[in-house]
């Protein structure tokens, strides 16, 4: 490649690398997996107990996060695609070698971002929508389901495959920055899982305060219609996940300017 090439070449080129990789593939396979199968097993579950359930519950039932709860286990499906996106080139040193082709790192970057985000995006929402139309048509007839046609239920469909696309793009930032995949996805689970719990054993005060600013949390807000006590409304939930993916990404973006190969 020469020196000269455009940010569309370098696209082209990083498109020809996603779709071949393997881990990529492999990860929007289990992503698919997860997010579809654990989500209809999930609503046949409600579905098959709802005649046992209390009338609170029946009263809480929010079919349209139930239907999608397989995400709360496909979220981690999809930071390991961002993460692997970067770090196996670290790890196999053919990182120099796509350096050598592409001297602008800014550019290099631009290129991987817009292939994670376009090909995440699309995914996601093909498959948010197919689970959550899913979901519903288990639903049907027994428990009380949504219908895409209230705002409020699609925003929140359309939400979750944002939602998994930003914890995508923020994967390939924490790549960026520490470089090593097992590192990487320690701790990207880490902040998605382990944290919550440790949150859940704190006062309940200090719950209510910061817990709605967890990842995790933000993410449960974007996909739910009507957003439980304590937690941020679904457009806040977006904005302030939006900032901390553009702080991590500055920071990868940053380091991997500045530092050697």
């Amino acid at each position: 490649m020469s020196s000269d090439q455009t940010l569309l070449d370098v696209v082209k080129s990083e498109w020809i690398k996603f779709r071949t990789v393997r881990s990529s593939v492999m990860g929007v396979i289990v992503f698919f997996v997860l997010t579809l199968g654990l989500g209809g097993l999930i609503s046949w579950a409600v579905r098959s107990h709802w005649n046992q359930t209390n009338g609170p519950s029946r009263l809480g039932f929010d079919p349209v996060s139930t239907s999608l709860a397989g995400i709360l286990f496909a979220q981690f499906a999809v930071g390991v695609i961002g993460v692997l996106f970067i770090t196996s080139e670290y790890s196999s040193s053919s990182i120099r070698t796509t350096l050598a082709a592409v001297s602008n790192r800014l550019r290099l970057i631009s290129a991987k971002t817009i292939v994670l985000a376009a090909s995440l995006i699309l995914v996601s929402e093909v498959v948010c929508f197919a689970t959550f139309l899913l979901g519903q048509a288990i639903f049907s007839g027994v428990v009380p389901s949504a219908s895409l046609g209230s705002s409020d239920v699609l925003r929140s469909v359309l939400l979750a495959g944002l939602y998994l696309t930003l914890l995508t793009i923020a994967g390939f930032a924490l790549g960026l920055i520490v470089r090593q995949s097992a590192a990487c996805i320690s701790i990207f689970v880490s902040v998605l899982l382990i944290v919550p719990i440790i949150f859940a054993f704190l006062p309940q005060s200090w719950q209510n305060s910061y817990a709605k600013y967890l990842p995790s949390e933000l993410g449960r807000s974007m996909m739910s219609p009507f957003p439980a006590a304590h937690h941020l409304g679904a457009w806040n939930a977006l904005i302030v996940l939006l900032v901390y993916v553009i702080i991590v990404s500055g920071v990868g973006v940053t380091l991997m300017i500045r530092r050697d190969a």
